[in-house]
């Protein structure tokens, strides 16, 4: 999400080098601090928001593993009533709700992944924020002592290098994208295919479970 990259952008950055770098070093070590004091308040309620939905999930989650059983004690009923046909209705309710509760536990998954991820993303944020802080007065007085011996040794340091590792970086992310591409497109043109196999797979199930069904409740 955009909140995570604006504070990996936050995190990353050497406070010697934006200080280095600006006109008014003063102001600007007082602007990255706004922004992150900012950007500190936006994560700690993104953090309660991704519980929020975390638990409504997992509530989600039991609700339909209680239809599962509910269904599949009306199928036991139907079966015991000689209504083969309103057992399959049951048991093809069961695997609707079983499929919604598998894929509930993987939202559940990766949600818990996303509060983590936010968890840590307000850590790392509150460790630079206590950091440049501390070193505010520091790093402006170092700014002022070095920055006219600094200054061409640091331009000439890391533009070549940083160029071409850009320049890496754009073929690699054009060269996935394409991957990506192709993908879809293969997956959009098997998608027809693998709705019918999985319709005829679930239909066969459903077979199974009454066949089951119908020996345990001795029909």
């Amino acid at each position: 999400m955009a909140l995570l990259e604006r504070v990996s952008t936050l995190v990353r950055a050497n406070l010697n080098d934006l200080i280095d770098q600006a006109e008014e070093p003063e102001k600007m070590i007082k602007q990255v601090i706004l922004d992150m004091q900012n950007q500190l308040l936006q994560v700690k309620t993104q953090v309660a928001i991704a519980i929020a939905d975390q638990h409504l999930l997992e509530k989600k989650k039991l609700e339909n593993d209680d239809k599962v059983q509910e269904w599949m004690r009306k199928a036991e009923l139907a079966v015991d009533k000689k209504q083969d046909d309103l057992a399959r209705a049951a048991l093809l309710r069961v695997e609707s709700y079983r499929e919604m509760s598998a894929g509930f536990l993987q939202q559940v998954e990766d949600q818990k992944a996303q509060v983590e991820n936010l968890k840590s993303a307000l850590r790392k944020l509150e460790q630079k924020l206590a950091e440049a802080n501390t070193k505010a007065d520091l790093l402006i007085a170092q700014h002022r002592r070095a920055r006219a011996a600094s200054r061409a040794t640091d331009a000439n340091s890391g533009m070549s290098a940083n160029s071409k590792s850009a320049t890496f970086d754009r073929m690699k992310r054009k060269v996935a994208h394409e991957e990506a591409v192709g993908q879809a497109k293969a997956e959009l043109l098997s998608d027809d295919v693998e709705d019918r196999l999985a319709a005829l797979e679930k239909e066969d199930r459903i077979e199974h479970l009454l066949t089951e069904l119908k020996a345990k409740r001795g029909a």
